[in-house]
């Protein structure tokens, strides 16, 4: 009597991608439906595996282009464009060894996988920065004075001082480290990927901190953006402290009176 079916069913679920060509050859003969649908998606699985490595050799192109350098870093922000909360800008230094699969653009990754890769990341960079800049400060010198000041601040908390940066689109001032900016970086570089990541977790993580404190204007699910519940809130108790004034100067008017 062969094998039970949800015991392979068990077996397939518990296999690593590298073991599947394995498991797919042992059990494609076995004519039970079944056993058949578990080989059918396996092959699946093997097949989206397969593409996925193909998708990260690829967002290596930039990192091997300057592999003469020791010590590339990754430089990306988030927060730009809300109306609260920092601007939070990340840095990373991949080993040039790293095997790590499925960093991309962090608004291309659902939430738990933001998670599972930044503790990955964490776990296997040579070093890792951050940098914030609140509300304040970016009403003092601009959005994007404040963007440049947070990626300041991300290089300088690596623990190894970094030969070359990869930037997502911009040259950053006051940086005596050569640069390469790259437009949609986040998606085209292994190592400005990685650091949008950190930025992404390390800011939401914030936000849901804050809407513990201002729980009315929704900040753990909108993260400072402009959403409705966060609009209907600014004109009913007014601004926080973590609310960025210059910007919602340019909004009254429009979506009402924030003042």
């Amino acid at each position: 009597m062969g094998q039970r079916i949800n015991d392979i069913k068990v077996i397939f679920q518990a296999a690593d991608p590298e073991g599947l060509p394995e498991l797919i050859k042992a059990y494609g003969q076995d004519e039970r439906s079944g056993v058949q649908a578990l080989v059918k998606r396996g092959k699946q699985r093997l097949e989206a595996w397969e593409k996925e490595k193909a998708r990260i050799r690829k967002m290596w192109e930039y990192e091997e282009k300057y592999g003469e350098y020791a010590w590339i870093c990754g430089v990306d922000e988030v927060g730009r464009g809300p109306l609260a909360g920092p601007v939070v800008a990340g840095a990373v230094i991949l080993p040039k060894d790293c095997g790590m699969l499925y960093l991309n653009d962090s608004k291309q990754l659902s939430e738990k996988k933001r998670e599972e890769l930044y503790k990955r990341i964490m776990e296997q960079a040579v070093a890792t920065g951050l940098g914030y800049v609140g509300p304040e400060r970016i009403d003092e010198i601009n959005i994007l004075q404040a963007t440049y000041e947070a990626m300041r601040q991300a290089i300088a908390a690596l623990k190894v001082k970094p030969d070359l940066l990869l930037n997502d689109a911009v040259t950053i001032p006051q940086v005596d480290i050569r640069q390469v900016p790259i437009v949609k970086g986040d998606a085209k570089s292994i190592s400005i990927a990685a650091a949008s990541i950190i930025a992404k977790v390390t800011r939401d993580r914030l936000m849901v901190q804050y809407d513990e404190a201002f729980p009315e204007y929704g900040f753990a699910s909108n993260k400072g953006y402009g959403a409705q519940k966060h609009l209907e809130a600014l004109r009913v108790y007014g601004p926080t402290p973590i609310h960025r004034r210059s910007f919602l100067r340019k909004m009254e008017g429009v979506y009402g009176d924030f003042s």
